[in-house]
């Protein structure tokens, strides 16, 4: 089995100054980033997201759509917002797309579907 070693997810929003006026017209225009209701409150990042990254045994970072390194824009171009796994032989593997993030729709049920996206790609969390 491969074994996981950092998740990534990619919001539907670019960073800096620009992307931020950008995201908060649109969310008030009615469009929004999944993954960006999961993790932050209209103020702030939410706790219950940081509690739920501090228990996994792999970091999770999140980068905005201009933040992707060129191997993570092959993978989730067009597919934003989204969560991947990168494994310990440098893989790259999608786990959950917009939809997916819709539906799970905050930290506890983007945590389950986490682990059933892992569960089913045949990946491991690592072991101490």
């Amino acid at each position: 089995m491969t074994t996981v070693r950092r998740l990534i997810g990619v919001y539907d929003a670019d960073g800096g100054l620009r992307g931020e006026i950008a995201y908060l017209a649109g969310k008030v225009s009615g469009r929004h980033c999944t993954l960006c209701d999961i993790t932050h409150s209209p103020v702030r990042r939410r706790r219950e997201w940081d509690s739920y990254t501090s228990s996994l045994p792999v970091p999770f970072d999140v980068v905005h759509r201009n933040e992707r390194s060129a191997a993570l824009d092959r993978v989730t171009e067009g597919r934003e917002a989204c969560v991947v796994a990168e494994c310990g032989d440098g893989s790259l593997v999608f786990l959950l797309g917009n939809e997916d993030l819709a539906q799970a729709a905050d930290v506890a049920g983007l945590a389950q579907a986490v682990a059933s996206a892992i569960a089913e790609a045949g990946l491991q969390w690592p072991t101490a």
